[in-house]
């Protein structure tokens, strides 16, 4: 069953009370929901433990009812990088996250897995389907 959201129920304040379980969200409008919640939550310009991304997007992810697939630091373009795969929802409605923070400080950035150019983006869908898979031989 899809649901649509207004822009009401999208501001920061009112984003621990929807629940993304049964709503579709576009990837445009996902990605900046989450910015926006996590713009208080990204650690200062200085380099960034692993512990202290882990913090980041788990409270990012709480407040959003998503899941945590995995996470790992690698060099994108020479430069050190935290990236985190999650996803939202179950189902139809799942949608899979890619979540970003410079080793060395700065922006978190979030965008959805269909719009990203991230190489790490195309396993988050297969790591979700192995982990399905992996649920259902237990």
């Amino acid at each position: 069953m899809d649901a649509q959201l207004d822009d009401k129920q999208l501001d920061g304040s009112k984003l621990e009370d929807v629940q993304l379980d049964d709503i579709q969200l576009d990837d445009k409008e996902l990605e900046d929901t989450l910015a926006e919640s996590l713009a208080d939550l990204v650690p200062e310009a200085n380099a960034v433990s692993e512990d202290e991304f882990v913090e980041v997007v788990g409270g990012a992810l709480e407040a959003v009812g998503g899941t945590l697939l995995f996470k790992m630091c690698v060099q994108n373009e020479g430069k050190g990088q935290h990236v985190a795969a999650a996803s939202i929802g179950d189902g139809g409605n799942r949608q899979f996250l890619l979540l970003t923070l410079p080793t060395g400080g700065g922006a978190l950035k979030v965008e959805t897995a269909s719009r990203s150019s991230n190489p790490v983006a195309g396993i988050a869908a297969a790591y979700a389907g192995l982990m399905d898979a992996f649920k259902t031989a237990a």
